[in-house]
């Protein structure tokens, strides 16, 4: 029987890279009448597998049941909270962390839930921020620009260590047994929805930005084979699949998903998606020139163009990779939230976020004399280099936490800047910055935002746009409404302008952003490799690579 629309709602789930959450949404106005969250058992894999098998220097891993454990928690926990009648869902959506990437068998079983391959790390989830295939993306980003690759500038010129194919050579060359046994290499945002629906349909976003598909094709054989003979037929073997587009129905609940999650057998399931590039619907920012950046650990910066352009170190440029129609552009930090928890993780327990926040409010900005690069975690745009290291300058026996902490924030806000000036100088304009995020409950950092970028920022009106962009893609895929824009118009919710910049605030960054930027070229652009070269030193000291020999021991 068909769902009354005025009671008809729909399941959103937000994969993040500590936790899941789903939200119930209200199909008719976008409201969000429950949530819950649910923590991952494992968490993030950086010193050890489950069992004790070390782990190398910039390994990141997880255990794909954990996310089988957001189905059976998250979200009957959801409904529960919004009192809504299950019968009443009519589609779930989802969204991941990417490029995070799931070695299975044929018929989607992890490799790592095998018993004979638990000690393997290569048979774990590799995360999006496992950066230990920096050496195979240099090779890639090396034999792509002397072979004149056509698909290399789409992505800013340079392939990430984070992405798809330079992990899948790492597997190849690091535990070739392993690759062996990997009949699928699949997108975690692939991967649960095959869960939900019992088959495998490949979103056509993360392969556009993740999978180098451009124009219907991936990088050839030839070129594959030339990276490395055992690779060439990567692409045929392991990663092709039909693709689904955005908002679509990738297939129907399975019995088993119903009883895992409450929901109704057979409601649509929608084509899987990224967490920045699904929150775009929910913040109402589908036209082109309005940049979402969805701001947590990391921040991811996304946008609409009416045509394709070559911006440099952009993480790539896809034909409908946010909406259909138009062409969907991203970038990116590896490190913000992280770079801040890090830092406050360190101090011990007499320092909190709240606490060093309401003492670095009290600044003006540039009375701490100090600048700090935004590269903890590498660089993902615009110089897509994982081997680049954080830097504080200007640090004095009169420096205090606050003012490292609030330095720190700053250079995030740099290094967003120095994206956004990159697309202008493009031709892609920024003519609107919306935040979404868990960082936009620092009302100093958004300040500091708007300030340094000199321009109002725009917030989405909800505390969790992502699993409220995969609701309204849930709500497209079972019908409600004809596409993604117009259940993102009736759904979606911003608060325009919401921060604005104070001019005085604005010229002492102005004046801060041009040694940041003289900073960013010197270290960042070859002039000096030292983090390279300590990186270098460290791994010589550290010992090899885990996963290097075939048995996968470190």
């Amino acid at each position: 029987m068909p769902v009354d629309p005025s009671v008809a709602c729909v399941v959103g789930v937000d994969y993040g890279t500590l936790s899941g959450r789903a939200v119930v949404v209200r199909v008719s106005d976008g409201a969000e009448l429950g949530s819950a969250v649910h923590d991952y058992r494992h968490a993030v894999l950086t010193e050890a597998l489950p069992d004790g098998t070390p782990l190398g220097h910039d390994w990141a891993l997880q255990v794909p049941s954990d996310y089988v454990d957001v189905l059976k928690t998250a979200v009957p926990a959801a409904l529960t909270a919004a009192g809504v009648d299950p019968a009443h869902v009519i589609g779930v959506g989802t969204d991941f962390t990417a490029c995070t990437m799931v070695p299975t068998r044929a018929d989607g079983t992890p490799l790592c839930e095998l018993d004979e391959w638990a000690s393997r790390p290569h048979a774990y989830v590799k995360l999006w921020k496992h950066h230990a295939a920096q050496a195979q993306a240099d090779r890639i980003n090396e034999l792509a620009a002397k072979r004149g690759e056509s698909w290399l500038p789409r992505y800013g010129g340079l392939i990430s260590s984070e992405w798809e194919f330079a992990k899948g050579l790492q597997l190849l060359e690091e535990d070739p047994q392993a690759y062996a046994a990997t009949e699928r290499w699949v997108e975690a945002a692939d991967w649960i929805v095959w869960q939900l629906t019992g088959s495998y349909v490949r979103n056509a976003c993360t392969a556009g930005y993740k999978g180098i598909r451009q124009e219907g094709h991936y990088p050839t054989p030839e070129f594959l084979a030339e990276l490395n003979p055992r690779f060439r037929d990567f692409v045929a073997e392991k990663l092709e699949q039909p693709i689904g587009q955005l908002g679509d129905s990738a297939g129907t609940l399975t019995a088993e998903a119903a009883s895992w999650t409450g929901l109704p057998e057979g409601i649509a399931v929608a084509v899987g998606n990224v967490d920045a590039h699904v929150t775009s619907a929910a913040a109402k920012a589908l036209e082109p020139g309005q940049l979402v950046a969805i701001m947590g650990t990391s921040t991811c910066h996304v946008m609409n163009g009416d045509e394709v352009r070559e911006v440099p170190g952009m993480c790539g440029v896809v034909d409908g990779g946010i909406v259909a129609g138009l062409w969907g552009y991203e970038a990116g930090q590896s490190g913000v939230g992280d770079i801040f928890g890090h830092y406050v993780a360190n101090l011990g327990e007499a320092y909190t976020h709240e606490s060093l926040t309401a003492q670095a409010a009290r600044q003006k900005p540039g009375q701490h004399g100090l600048l700090a690069l935004d590269w903890h975690n590498g660089n993902r745009s615009v110089l897509v280099d994982h081997e680049l290291s954080g830097l504080l300058i200007g640090e004095t026996l009169a420096t205090r936490p606050a003012d490292v902490y609030r330095a720190l924030i700053e250079a995030t806000a740099f290094g967003t800047r120095k994206i956004v000036e990159t697309f202008n100088e493009a031709g892609v304009p920024v003519r609107e910055f919306i935040a979404a995020g868990g960082l936009l409950k620092n009302e100093l950092l958004m300040q500091i935002y708007a300030d340094v970028l000199n321009m109002p920022l725009s917030v989405i009106g909800s505390d969790q746009g992502p699993a409220l962009g995969s609701a309204i893609h849930a709500a497209a895929a079972a019908g409600a409404y004809p596409s993604v824009r117009e259940a993102a118009a009736a759904m979606g919710r911003v608060s325009a302008g919401a921060y604005r910049p104070d001019p005085e605030a604005a010229a002492i960054y102005d004046e801060l952003y041009a040694e940041y930027s003289v900073l960013h070229d010197y270290f960042g652009r070859g002039d000096n490799r030292v983090m390279r070269k300590l990186r270098t030193v460290q791994r010589r000291v550290t010992g090899a690579t885990a996963g290097s020999r075939p048995d996968g021991a470190a």
